[in-house]
């Protein structure tokens, strides 16, 4: 399998945190995403598409889109969260497996914008705002509960999603997950935006995480918008709503070195395109075409 291209629900404003104001229908969506060329899509959150198999198979299939994955956020540090998050993971497993077959991934990470105090201050986290090593391994040993279970109900493969406006935001704390989590129960959900939102390199987290790197997705930061967010003391939000995640190719991601590297890699997955916006910014269809016509410029 050569890399192929896919784009997701929250280019179109469909978030998985409360961001206000409502975003287009799951069809107009679908129909928006097959136009741009993509020929995946991430299921979005529970219930934005259909949750009837068949009916959800049919979605896609009108559009030749195929179903790669489905984001689950859980709150890792609340005991009683993550059981439900067990379920939830299993539920949406079910259905992806049911969709799409065996190859899709629940994409875990950690509830983004469930702490105050992490979505204040995402992108200039410091060493005293990370969990203590208690939490850190509440995290890890909460993923990989989540990762086990899902495996053994219905056999897919579980990836975690470093997140800003969450505890695994900064390159110590992916590091630190990782290092506590077992490669072969639990992958990375690499994505080059929050990584850079964060403060890390993609190219240098791929060196050194790429075996642990099962699903990938490209967004772009805008190193003015992180700064002036830096400068003013925005939290996450309002650092969405000024487009600190722009167009690919419009920010400080290196997005051929970071080809490079997954191709020596031998990466064989998707790429699944994130342009976060909020609800009413700007033309998701029209960015979504030009960040299409990007990678295609660079032979993908």
């Amino acid at each position: 399998m050569r890399i192929q291209i896919a784009n997701a629900p929250c280019s179109w404003g469909a978030l998985e945190f409360d961001a206000g104001g409502t975003a287009p229908g799951y069809r107009q969506v679908l129909d928006e995403m097959a136009a741009s060329g993509y020929t995946g899509t991430e299921l979005g959150d529970w219930g934005f598409m259909p949750t009837d198999p068949p009916a959800l198979r049919a979605e896609l299939a009108a559009r030749s889109l195929a179903l790669l994955a489905a984001f689950v956020p859980v709150r890792f540090t609340d005991v009683e969260d993550v059981a439900g998050g067990v379920q939830t993971a299993i539920q949406t497993a079910e259905l992806l497996r049911a969709a799409a077959g065996g190859d899709a991934f629940i994409v875990l990470s950690d509830d983004p914008t469930r702490d105050p105090h992490r979505t204040a201050r995402a992108g200039r986290i410091a060493a005293a705002d990370s969990l203590d090593e208690a939490g850190c391994a509440a995290v890890a040993d909460g993923a990989e509960r989540i990762a086990r279970e899902v495996r053994e109900r219905t056999g897919l493969r579980t990836v975690f999603h470093h997140h800003c406006a969450t505890f695994i935001e900064t390159p110590w704390e992916i590091d630190g997950l990782l290092e506590r989590t077992d490669p072969a129960l639990l992958g990375l959900c690499f994505d080059t935006g929050h990584c850079v939102f964060g403060g890390g390199d993609p190219a240098a987290m791929l060196d050194k995480w790429g075996e642990r790197v099962w699903h990938v997705h490209f967004k772009d930061c805008d190193p003015a918008i992180k700064a002036r967010a830096a400068a003013e003391g925005w939290g996450y939000l309002e650092s969405v709503r000024h487009g600190v995640f722009c167009e690919l190719g419009r920010g400080a991601v290196d997005f051929p070195a970071v080809l490079k590297r997954l191709q020596s890699l031998d990466y064989r997955g998707w790429i699944v395109v994130e342009q976060d916006v909020l609800p009413s910014m700007g033309s998701p269809a029209a960015s979504a075409a030009r960040n299409r016509q990007f990678l295609r410029q660079l032979g993908v």
